[in-house]
């Protein structure tokens, strides 16, 4: 008898009729997504150029042309989104004096777990003088998701990263509502090997029950932080509190003499939180502005 994805076996029966009773647990793991990318970049002649890129599975890189300074750098999921079981990892490495912009071709969905939870693993690595701005488009969560991911980030002196992460749980133009999800978020950033910021975000059971507090959305829907590491990060602290308004706050210090700026914003869709969030990050990563995925 032939095994595989039916690993029961054939019956013969029922005048030759042929069945087979599928085998759920192969089924599965032959549908999970298994990719990873890692990307390294570094400076020469003036810009910032492509040094080493490696691609499996559905995790997907483009650089567009025509970028230098800061180079930019589009993350594709081809799978088209991520539910439980799954597995994606980004690995970005800037080099010394070289700059690069990180977006994602579109916003990343996480869909309905029948089991487990999708887990992402972010590394980010920044050498000395360099300046990466990680600036993902936010994360779509539907009804029943489960979701986990970390983010590593380590710089050398002198370096400047600019990080964000958004999330919107169910778009209500399009009349979507999340009664149940899990959402996990771990951020660990160190400046020459000395731990500057640790975050950790949990969400789990009753979403609107736990979003309609004050002391967590206050009745919205979506939320996103934003951290700049920079020795100029104080200067921008009261031009970014005058965007972000009321919903939400911006605290900016020095930590183990780097500084620091830190904001959150809630919104009560993702429309109304990308309306401030945008402009924030166009404010904080300079002249560079916003990748043009963004605005597509």
């Amino acid at each position: 008898m032939a095994r595989g994805a039916f690993g029961k076996g054939t019956d013969f029966r029922n005048g030759g009729v042929v069945r087979a009773e599928p085998d759920v647990a192969n089924v599965l793991s032959s549908q999970r997504v298994r990719a990873e990318a890692r990307l390294t970049v570094g400076a020469r002649g003036g810009g910032t150029w492509l040094e080493r890129l490696y691609q499996d599975g559905a995790a997907k890189v483009r650089l567009p042309a025509g970028s230098r300074d800061p180079l930019e750098a589009i993350l594709i999921n081809t799978a088209g989104g991520l539910t439980g079981g799954d597995r994606i990892a980004w690995t970005v490495e800037v080099g010394a004096g070289a700059s690069l912009s990180v977006t994602t071709q579109a916003c990343e969905k996480l869909y309905r777990a029948a089991h487990g939870h999708a887990e992402a693993a972010v590394r980010l690595n920044v050498g000395e003088g360099g300046r990466l701005a990680w600036l993902p488009q936010e994360t779509i969560a539907y009804d029943g998701s489960a979701f986990a991911r970390r983010l590593e980030v380590d710089l050398a002196p002198g370096a400047t990263a600019l990080i964000v992460e958004a999330a919107i749980f169910g778009r209500r133009a399009m009349g979507e509502t999340v009664a149940r999800a899990a959402f996990r978020d771990r951020w660990r950033v160190r400046v020459d090997a000395k731990l500057v910021h640790a975050d950790e975000t949990r969400l789990s059971g009753d979403l609107p029950a736990l979003f309609a507090r004050r002391a967590s959305l206050g009745g919205g829907t979506a939320f996103a932080s934003v951290l700049l590491v920079s020795p100029a990060a104080g200067g921008f602290a009261e031009a970014a509190r005058a965007m972000v308004g009321a919903s939400g706050g911006v605290s900016a210090w020095q930590v183990a003499g780097h500084g620091k700026l830190l904001a959150r914003l809630v919104g009560g869709d993702g429309y109304d939180l990308r309306s401030r969030l945008a402009p924030l990050l166009s404010l904080l990563n300079g002249e560079a502005g916003l990748p043009k995925a963004w605005s597509l």
